[in-house]
């Protein structure tokens, strides 16, 4: 991942005399001083941090709002985002900037992937995007959303869990360059047939993405101790890391770092939590690693095996002297405390006008005391809960809880247990029936 010498070497050997960087370069001082030596332009656009010691990185222009001295007033692009700004300069430059609009789809689709905050300019960006999808030209993202069964209105969600995904699942296999086929074909049938592979290597990632969290949380049995997690494993795929560090991160809550270890290098990524600026952390013990870089939520880097151990224990130090015992303990914010008689499909209409949801706006988290369960949980693919709920008047509810076997804990949930649900609010539209649908967040039984 990210601007390398073996690569610049190949494009300069190809003829190529200018590299243009999305979402990586800002920290890439080699091989950017390589470039320089042998006469190949960069243009780096990046939305990570900077080095605050080293500064930009040689290249012939940074885009980078995140930059020292950048006077761009929003700091949260995505790296799609600033790729985008260029794309946008180059456009009005060229007397062409009516095409603006129509690149706005496929900047939503990233932003969301990267679980960037959906305010200011992001959040107009994604909007508009949504706004714009269903409208898609482009054979192969309609191809896209057709195996994603995307096919009308699109949210946020849509998005996040099955476009993305897709699109994610190519680079995470080995395979990223069929999306850039995918987006380039003029042939419907290609368009197609390059989504359902898409689709094939998303079911192969989500088989590997388990085997490996569940290697990792193996791992971590030893050292749940601790304020930072660092486990690391050989040959363990790189591109489903990240995925593995996000699960322990959500469920131990304490920032984390898997490493995938071959011939005696290991790269790792890392996810944090509230409270804790990763990068910060990273930057305690650079002289530990071979590269890195990233942000406050999310981090990567390269780091030779004898160091691992060192690692561990330097960044659990500086967890602990940052984190508090009250910053380990997992908080749901709740926006309202609503009773039963008040939910139903209009609610769920009305709540839609503050859409797009996502980091940064989340969904409208309610709170409903005494809530009953009218029958046994039906578990769905060994792992998720439907409940059927009632409130003292009879009132029934829908409930699904996502994960809901894993997270119920040693809770028991058996018919007639009054309950505390934690939730936001969906439509479920089955057979052509539209029905109010809880999603569970968390609950408190006995309450």
């Amino acid at each position: 991942y990210g601007i390398n010498i073996l690569e610049l070497k190949k494009a300069k050997e190809r003829g190529c005399s200018l590299v243009v960087s999305v979402d990586c370069g800002i920290r890439s001082f080699e091989p950017l001083n390589w470039a320089k030596e042998n006469g190949l332009d960069v243009i780096v656009t990046d939305h990570h941090l900077p080095d605050e010691s080293n500064g930009n990185p040689p290249a012939l222009a940074v885009v980078n709002p995140n930059q020292p001295d950048c006077e761009y007033p929003d700091k949260n692009l995505a790296g799609v985002g600033v790729a985008f700004k260029l794309v946008h300069a180059l456009l009005r430059e060229k007397g062409k900037e009516n095409l603006v609009k129509g690149f706005l789809k496929v900047v939503a689709i990233g932003t969301i992937a990267d679980v960037m905050k959906l305010t200011g300019e992001n959040r107009a960006i994604v909007s508009l995007g949504l706004k714009d999808l269903p409208k898609a030209v482009n054979y192969g993202l309609k191809a896209l959303m057709e195996v994603a069964d995307c096919t009308g209105e699109m949210s946020s969600y849509d998005i996040g869990f099955r476009i993305a995904p897709r699109i994610n699942a190519a680079g995470r296999m080995d395979a990223a360059r069929h999306v850039v086929e995918l987006l380039e074909t003029t042939d419907f049938d290609e368009a197609r047939s390059i989504a359902e592979m898409l689709n094939s290597r998303n079911r192969e990632r989500q088989k590997i993405q388990q085997e490996i969290t569940a290697l990792a949380f193996l791992e971590t049995k030893e050292i749940t101790s601790k304020n930072f997690i660092v486990v690391a494993g050989e040959g363990w795929h790189r591109g489903v890391i990240g995925l593995a560090a996000s699960k322990i991160a959500e469920k131990l809550y304490r920032p984390t770092i898997v490493l995938s270890l071959e011939n005696g290098i290991a790269h790792g990524s890392a996810r944090s939590i509230a409270g804790y600026h990763l990068l910060n952390g990273l930057d305690s013990c650079s002289e530990l690693f071979e590269q890195y870089g990233g942000h406050a939520a999310a981090a990567g880097m390269k780091i030779r095996r004898e160091n691992i151990e060192q690692l561990q224990k330097k960044m659990n130090d500086h967890a602990t002297a940052n984190l508090s015992a009250d910053d380990l303990i997992p908080e749901l914010k709740i926006d309202a405390v609503i009773s039963s008689n008040t939910l139903n499909l209009d609610l769920v209409q009305e709540l839609k006008r503050f859409e797009p949801f996502g980091m940064g706006n989340s969904k409208p988290r309610f709170l409903t005391k005494d809530l009953f369960l009218t029958g046994e949980p039906y578990v769905m693919k060994e792992k998720h809960l439907k409940l059927k709920l009632a409130d003292k008047d009879g009132k029934q509810f829908e409930a699904v809880w996502w994960d809901g076997v894993d997270k119920s804990g040693e809770q028991t949930l058996k018919p007639k247990t009054r309950i505390e649900l934690a939730y936001t609010t969906d439509a479920n539209t089955w057979n052509g029936n539209t029905r109010l649908q809880l999603v569970v967040e968390d609950l408190k039984t006995g309450n």
